[in-house]
Parts: structure tokens; sequence; C-alpha cells
């Protein structure tokens, strides 16, 4: 990271693998956090924050994958102020060349009395000690005083002096709760850059949720009262109503460079790309009418609106779809295609595989060209994320038959692979879908119940891959899968299954982290 002092510059600091996984139903394994971390790279995030590391093993070793594996942005874990956390932090980014460790504390009277039951004095030597328990494993250390916009003031600017003067390059303000107003943040930036000694030597951070639908603005305000760091995440998935949507940030800060001379350095041709993906891992999709990446963000139905773009874009357009990484010719490949031009057309997407996960992505590719001859962008990255993601999940669909019709009782048999172990079942439902599913259950034993089922095409067509999302609660947590075949019983049978691999891992996690 550059110079702390340079007066234009603002750092994207993501946290979609850490806050934004923790979204109900957004979990993510190893494999698929290594992806996404891999697309925040090409998009040039600054840092990532890659998980808890303390929070499981399974979180640990995402970290440390990600540490290890990813190049450019500085690789940082979350960690309370407690040692054990800061240290096992230290133990899980410390493959990465550029790495450091967020440590937090909560400064509100409410969460001082009720969560933490620590006194003032308390807090603060236990933000100055976490400070320098970092400062001995890293250089770039981040201290957050957890519900800032509900804090004392002072009292607040007590416990970020005493993070200065413990070693902190970072102090990160969040609105935890997404409570405050933009001008109120404003002047909380403001007071801090007033009070606190040596917080010119520091960047300061701010970290929004959108509870009342204000993260990006209450940012964007920040920025102006001299924050040089944004922590957001892709299409503004996070706790409750999420964080600030890194694109809406992003290109706010760009569209708005007349009022706002502020420079990232994200390369926003990336933005849709990485918001694809996500989806596409977590199985939750953004509305149509979502800022800059929606389905509807450069569409024009409205006669007015369609005679103005047609002679000017810029009549209704504030920015490109070029410039946010749209697509404007989605068609790509046919059943002719060869392997060469199907691996060009991957790494257009921003997938960069093995020659053996090529093979296998190839084949697929090969397979679903004969059956709808055409093979658009969106179904290229369903066969990456749907046949080599997951490939250590536990649980693994092999077969699938069923029976159904106007005058047959659907029925369905099922073979399932659990940890190397072939198992097969057969079961009645009301639909195919509900056989499929029913199988499985007598298969797996899971007492899990389906809270939603969503059935949506990837493309045009009646030979249109299905694109299932099933969200799935069990054991007080709710996770998310996400399948695709051109066969709808197949996909809703690989939802299922993802959706039940996300609760293995969701259930292995001990701690629940707030930003």
């Amino acid at each position: 990271m550059s110079d702390p002092a340079s007066k234009n510059r603002v750092y994207i600091f993501d946290t979609t693998l850490r806050d934004g996984e923790q979204s109900p139903g957004c979990s993510m394994n190893t494999q698929e956090k290594l992806l996404m971390a891999q697309q925040l790279a090409r998009l040039n995030v600054d840092i990532i924050e890659a998980g808890f590391a303390i929070a499981s093993q399974g979180d640990f070793e995402a970290v440390r994958e990600v540490a290890r594996t990813v190049k450019g942005p500085r690789i940082m874990s979350l960690a309370r102020t407690d040692f054990a956390d800061i240290d096992r932090a230290a133990e899980a980014v410390k493959h990465s060349d550029r790495c450091g460790i967020h440590t937090f504390i909560a400064t509100s009277d409410i969460h001082l009395k009720y969560k933490l039951r620590k006194t003032r004095e308390e807090v603060i030597t236990a933000a100055a000690r976490a400070v320098e328990r970092a400062r001995s494993h890293v250089e770039w250390v981040e201290f957050s005083a957890e519900d800032s916009t509900r804090s004392d003031p002072e009292f607040m600017c007590k416990v970020l002096q005493a993070a200065v003067e413990a070693g902190a390059t970072v102090l990160n303000i969040p609105d935890t709760v997404g409570y405050t107003m933009p001008h109120e943040y404003f002047d909380l930036i403001t007071t801090i850059r007033k009070e606190v000694r040596g917080v010119d030597n520091c960047i300061i951070s701010v970290h929004c949720h959108n509870d009342l639908g204000l993260a990006v603005a209450n940012s964007l305000a920040a920025v102006r009262a001299g924050a040089r760091q944004v922590e957001c995440t892709v299409n503004g998935i996070g706790e409750r109503a999420g964080n600030a949507a890194m694109e809406e940030v992003v290109m706010g800060l760009r569209v708005r460079h007349d009022i706002m001379p502020y420079e990232t350095g994200i390369v926003t041709e990336q933005i849709y790309p990485s918001s694809r993906l996500l989806s596409t891992l977590t199985g939750t999709y953004v509305q149509p009418n979502k800022a800059v990446v929606g389905a509807n963000a450069f569409a024009h139905e409205a006669g007015i609106h369609q005679d103005g773009v047609l002679k000017q874009k810029i009549t209704y357009e504030i920015m490109t779809p070029e410039s946010v990484g749209i697509p404007t010719n989605k068609l790509v490949l046919g059943k002719h295609s060869g392997r060469h031009a199907f691996r060009d057309r991957l790494e257009h997407l921003g997938f960069h595989l093995s020659d053996e996960e090529v093979q296998k992505a190839f084949t697929r590719f090969k397979n679903l060209a004969d059956l709808k001859k055409v093979v658009y962008d969106e179904d290229i990255e369903a066969i990456v994320t749907g046949e080599l993601i997951g490939a250590d999940d536990r649980i693994r669909l092999r077969a699938l038959n069923v029976s159904s019709g106007t005058e047959l009782r659907p029925n369905a048999t099922v073979t399932v692979e659990i940890e190397g172990q072939a198992q097969t079942a057969a079961a009645f439902g009301d639909g195919p879908v509900d056989a499929a599913l029913n199988a499985i259950r007598q298969i797996t034993g899971t007492t899990a119940t389906v809270k939603s089922y969503v059935v949506q095409a990837i493309t045009g067509g009646t030979d249109a891959q299905g694109d299932v999302s099933v969200t799935l609660e069990g054991d007080g947590k709710v996770v998310r899968g996400s399948g695709t075949d051109p066969d709808i019983v197949v996909a809703s049978a690989k939802a299922y299954i993802q959706a039940l691999n996300h609760l293995a891992v969701r259930s292995q996690r001990r701690i629940h982290a707030q930003g």
C-alpha cells in the first residue's frame, strides 16, 4: 500500500470473504473462497479480509490458503483482542508476502454493558495490548472500534489514541449497526482527525452496514471528511441488510470525480465478473434494479428514454455497461469449438485453470453443447463453478432417475456418494423435484428444512440451463446452495446437496464476528 498521506487515494478493503460470508445462506468452502479471492485480486482490491481464523478450523484453512495462493492484495484475518485470536490470525496469514491483522473491540456503552461486561479502562487496556501483540507478528495492524457510531466520541478517541500509541497502522470507525446519517458520520471522522494525536500517520478506514440503506452514502461522506479506506463487499452482501456495496462506492467515486476527486486502484471492468461469480458461488442473486450490476441497471423501457439513448447514450446513462465489464455480445461457443477457443474464453471470463481443470470443464462444455447447441458466457461460468468447485465436498451426486406424469405418482431413485461411499435410495414426492430431494434426505438423514426454492433460466430459450437456488435451515443455521443443469430436477438435486455441504461446514464454526 502506498504512503498513508496520499491525499487522493482511497483504498478498497474487501470483506466479502469475512463479513459478506456471514450473511445468512452465503457460506463458502475453502475452494469457493479461493476462487473468489483470485477474482478479487484481478479486480485489484487493495486488501482482502480472508476470514476470521479462530472461528473454526475451516476458516483457518481458508485464510491460510488465500494467503498462500493469492498475490497482489494484502491478506488479512480478523481477530478479537484476545491473544489467542491474534496469534491464530498471524499463523493463518503469515504465508502472504503482504499480510496484516485486523483486531477489534467495542467502544459503545451498549456493548460494554451487555456484551463485553468491561469497564472503559479495561477496553482501553485491551485495545493497546492487542495492537502491540499484533505488531509483534506483522507490520500492518488495523484496529477497529466496534459500534463507533453509537459510542461516546470522547471515550472512543481515547481508545483510538491508545491504539495509535501501540502502533496501529489503520484506524477503522465502523457503523456496525447501520445507525448513523451521512452528516453525523462526516462530523465523527472530522472529530477523530482533530482529537487523536498521530492520526495523520494512520489511515482512517470506514466500515458501514446498510440497515437504513445508507452504507454507501455514509462511506462517501467519510471519504469527504478524510477517510482513505472503505471496507465493503461485492454486491453489498453481509450481516443483516448487508455492507456498503463495493461496486457502488467505486463507481460513485469514478462517475462523480468532479466533486469527489479521489482515485481507487479498482479495475472497473472486473466489477460485473466479480458480481456474477459471487452470485454463482453463493446462490444469492442481486435484484434486477440493483445499482451498477443489476439486470436492469442499463435497461431502458420508456419510449422517451429509448429515444434519448439511441440519439446519445449520455442522455440517460451516466456510465457505460462496458466500463463495469458487462459484455455486449454474450454468444460465444458451440459444439464445434475447440479446446483452444474454450480456454481463451475461460481466461476472458476470469478463470485461470490448470490443464486438468480445463479438460474437465471442456468435457462438460462439449456435453452441454450437444444438448443446447449454443453456449453462452453464463453457461461457461456455471460449468466452472458447478463442476470444478466442490470437488472435495463430503456429499456428491452420482446418479438420478425420475418418473412422473399425469397418471403416475412422481418417484425418484438417487445415488449419492458420501465420503467416497455410494448409497442409493428411492422415494415418492409431490413432484419429481420433491421425490428427488426426499430420496437424498433418506440417504443423508438430514433434518434440515427447505426455506426457499428458486428456479431461473441462465439464458433465453427452451434449451436454457436451469439455475436452482435452495435455502436450508438446520441446527439454527441458514445456508444456501445452487446448482445448474439442463434438467431442472438434476439442478435441484445439485443445489440441495451443495446446501447440505455448506451446512456441514457452517456447523463447524464456533464464533460469529461482528464488524
